[in-house]
């Protein structure tokens, strides 16, 4: 009992600096919800004058249009089946991606022999175009859902890999040394030294990856899919279908979107809480 009174009395009340920051941020928060807010309309705004006066609603219907052909691929069933077939393509080839640009990194970072080794065609595949791993694997591949998979990995692991190398080379050499000298295994310095360290640059490099693992997975099934979002953008276009290839242009502009701000952004800032510029 009598602890508890001493921690009650020793406890600080909040200050009134720390009341003002929270302020600070509410009010930032609800002026960049505004702003994006703003965004939206002018953009609905925009689309709905050029569907009026500029060009015929044949070739750009109107935003309602749009909504209402949405509306029907969602009941209808195809929306579930298609966004499973493509999350099942970037779910395994991005997964395979971020293991093999992570051990690459981890390589490239510690050692000069392995970044002279590996570096050059890390490049490579990072400044090549993806329609070019597309093409390709759709000719080694064809139809099917194996070129996807692998145009996914030879695209992406290359963004995990550099950024893997920059953390791995950031990291202070005096934190590595020290855990050597109180005899830590390699693993328990992986563990304890570069992997906390590295969680910024593993984010970064989710996040870009997993954007270009978007890209190419539905650019690939445009190309040779079977089934996916990419597939039924090819289908619309063939029957030169505006308003269903619009549909599902947005529709998949809203899950990615989805899957960026409610699924990436809030576990970087649970995992990065202790960052106060994340966490705010």
């Amino acid at each position: 009992m009598q602890s508890k009174l001493r921690t009650r009395r020793t406890a600080a009340p909040p200050s009134a600096g720390d009341g003002e920051r929270a302020a600070r941020r509410r009010a930032e928060r609800r002026s960049r919800w505004l702003w994006r807010i703003a965004g939206y309309v002018f953009f609905l705004a925009l689309w709905q004058f050029t569907s009026t006066f500029l060009v015929a609603d044949f070739i750009v219907p109107p935003p309602a249009v749009i909504l209402a052909e949405m509306t029907d691929i969602v009941v209808s069933g195809q929306v579930w089946t298609h966004f499973a077939a493509t999350l099942r393509t970037i779910v395994i080839g991005f997964a395979v991606a971020y293991v093999l640009g992570g051990v690459m990194g981890l390589l490239m970072g510690r050692s000069r022999w392995w970044e002279s080794f590996l570096s050059d065609w890390v490049m490579a595949t990072l400044t090549t175009p993806g329609l070019i791993f597309a093409l390709v694997t759709a000719m080694i591949f064809g139809l099917g859902p194996t070129g996807p998979i692998v145009a996914v990995i030879v695209t992406s692991f290359s963004y995990i890999a550099v950024n893997v190398v920059e953390g791995v080379k950031a990291v202070p050499r005096e934190l590595t040394d020290m855990a050597r000298s109180f005899g830590r295994s390699p693993v328990q310095i992986l563990r304890h030294v570069y992997l906390p360290f590295l969680a910024p640059y593993l984010f970064t490099a989710t996040r870009y990856g997993f954007s270009i693992a978007w890209k190419i997975a539905t650019l690939t099934e445009v190309i040779v899919g079977t089934a996916g979002i990419g597939f039924m953008m090819r289908q619309q276009f063939q029957q030169f279908s505006m308003k269903g290839f619009l549909a599902w242009v947005l529709l998949f502009f809203a899950f990615a979107l989805f899957l960026e701000r409610v699924v990436l952004q809030r576990q970087m800032k649970h995992v990065l809480r202790w960052r106060p510029e994340v966490a705010t």
